[in-house]
């Protein structure tokens, strides 16, 4: 496999997680987390990102209930998921983020939720399960 860039995202209504990794070491780390108000400033910082950082595919969090059913905030993270794809041109995979923000808050030692922490927890599930 061809060494990628990748950027993973946590997709909030107030808040997107983001994360970086590369297929050749298979490591994941926070990013940083966007905060955008309107849809015109998402789609900005997200271009500003993706110019930066030139990643050949990106990863979205999907949320399932805990029986692995879809739900309102998946249809909201498939729906930024082809925006990413029709907008940009990426290649988007869609990952299991079932449990990821207690992972990332354990991982921190923390109660809040870090979104960029969950980001890299979905990347590096991504990147764990390439064989």
């Amino acid at each position: 496999m061809p060494e990628e860039t990748l950027l993973a995202f946590d997709y909030g209504v107030k808040r997107i997680g983001v994360a970086i990794g590369n297929t050749l070491t298979r490591q994941a780390r926070p990013l940083r987390i966007l905060s955008p108000v309107t849809r015109e400033q998402r789609f900005a910082q997200l271009e500003a990102l993706l110019r930066e950082w030139q990643p050949e595919r990106v990863i979205v969090g999907l949320p399932l209930t805990m029986d692995g059913e879809e739900q309102y905030a998946s249809l909201r993270c498939r729906r930024f998921a082809n925006q990413l794809h029709g907008r940009f041109g990426l290649k988007v995979e869609l990952v299991d983020e079932r449990g990821s923000s207690m992972e990332a808050q354990q991982m921190l030692g923390t109660n809040a939720a870090d979104d960029a922490m969950a980001a890299a927890v979905i990347l590096q599930r991504y990147l764990d399960a390439l064989s």
